[in-house]
């Protein structure tokens, strides 16, 4: 009887789908990328202004690191998350390009590699798609649907390419619904195989503003939405996504990343008057203290985002970290997190933040660094790239900074002042510059 009944579980288990099996050892990942957002807009962070009840929950049921940084403006944020490596190691790619002897080393790629479906949605800006259809195609994405950046709306009567080909019938529709709809079938197609859903989302971003018309306002309004508006609306299209994978019974074992591109925009556009676009100062309130937007700027304003992570089967609900975490990072966690080590031949840079969801070590690497747009070892303008820990900022001109104590940036330690405290993180913080970032 022992041996028939062994008999009997073998011939069980050589009928079990491969698939069904790959996927009960593999984690799902859901990597959610919010466009124009700081971490004062969330109410987690402290954030006054707007309610986010949905990401609240999702803090509280995960992890939230306090310290999770994005380069200043969203296409090198881009090029740092999908390559591992930071944009001005590839020549800072222009906006709307990426580089092509990197298609084969994505974020993607990595997922691919270890036996994922992938898929993204939302916003792309790495190629205008009308010239270049298969770009996400080619960066390793199974499927996607992405508005045509600079080329048509991305809110009300959207413009999207959907697999390569314009997405009809849908001049009637919201465009985010659209794209969190397109995430949710993804998943739902793919829940008995491993998947990797990156939603690079169009909230909370201004509308698309250099097109010869100006794009629609929605629907029995006279203006745009506005960043409080977009800000709902982000926090529910996050909502429904998690709602599918509760249905779907894939919350325990789906890692589920929420963060930003760069912080809040200094301006939020209103309506368009006279051939022009109007904007006005945009302000919110974090811990009882307004604080404009920084996008593009290398104060926290321009580059400290929100980033929460929900991980069911590893990480317990509640957390807060200090831990660092660039942008680099991303690729090697979600290799990480795959079971898929990254190939020595990829120049990523990053470290794996799992350790840290595992509660292995308090921060997975000792520093991060930021760059603005024309950041060069070589030139002039070295004030253009920062590297910090948590509380101590270095500008590659030599300007150091308390952030515990001088967050707005009014008061920098010139060489040879400070406390013994701030002179030693001088010198390691120039190390790292000397050994870390100028080291090609």
């Amino acid at each position: 009887m022992p041996r028939l009944l062994s008999r009997l579980v073998l011939t069980l288990c050589l009928l079990v789908p491969a698939s069904v099996s790959l996927a009960a050892e593999k984690t799902n990942i859901l990597l959610i990328l919010a466009d124009d957002v700081g971490q004062e807009v969330l109410g987690c962070y402290g954030g006054e202004s707007y309610p986010t009840p949905r990401l609240d929950k999702l803090a509280s049921e995960g992890m939230l690191f306090q310290h999770g940084y994005a380069m200043p403006a969203c296409h090198p944020t881009r090029i740092a998350l999908m390559t591992g490596q930071y944009p001005f190691r590839l020549d800072h790619p222009k906006w709307g390009s990426f580089p092509k002897d990197q298609e084969q080393e994505t974020i993607a790629q990595i997922a691919k590699k270890a036996g994922y479906k992938t898929a993204i949605s939302g916003k792309w800006q790495l190629a205008l798609q009308g010239k270049d259809r298969q770009s996400p195609a080619r960066c390793g994405f199974d499927q996607s649907a992405l508005f045509g950046w600079h080329e048509g709306a991305r809110y009300y009567e959207p413009y999207i390419w959907k697999n390569g080909e314009l997405w009809e019938g849908v001049e009637d529709e919201y465009g985010p619904d659209l794209y969190t709809q397109f995430l949710i079938d993804f998943m739902a197609e793919n829940r008995d195989t491993p998947f990797f859903a990156y939603y690079s989302m169009a909230l909370c971003h201004d509308v698309t503003d250099d097109l010869k018309e100006p794009v629609p306002y929605a629907p029995g309004k006279d203006r745009y939405d506005s960043y409080a508006e977009m800000a709902v609306e982000m926090d529910r299209q996050v909502g429904r996504l998690l709602d599918a994978l509760d249905r779907m019974k894939l919350d325990e074992n789906t890692l589920v990343i929420f963060t930003g591109d760069n912080g809040t925009p200094m301006k939020e556009l209103t309506h368009h008057e006279d051939g022009k676009y109007i904007r006005k100062p945009l302000f919110s309130k974090i811990n009882g203290t307004l604080l404009q937007g920084g996008k593009t700027s290398l104060y926290d304003t321009g580059t400290r985002v929100p980033l929460i992570v929900r991980w069911p089967a590893v990480v317990k609900g509640g957390q807060t970290t200090d831990a660092l975490v660039d942008m680099v990072d991303y690729l090697p966690t979600v290799a990480d997190a795959a079971g898929q080590p990254v190939p020595a031949s990829w120049q990523t840079e990053g470290s794996s933040f799992i350790p840290v969801l595992k509660g292995e070590t308090d921060s997975a690497r000792d520093w991060v660094f930021a760059q603005g747009r024309t950041f060069d070892a070589n030139s002039n303008k070295k004030n253009m790239a920062w590297v910090r820990t948590a509380r101590w900022k270095l500008y590659y001109d030599g300007r150091l900074f308390d952030m515990q104590n001088d967050v707005r940036e009014k008061q920098p330690i010139e060489p040879g002042q400070g406390n013994e405290e701030a002179q030693a993180a001088r010198k390691k913080l120039r190390k790292v510059f000397e050994t870390e970032i100028v080291r090609k």
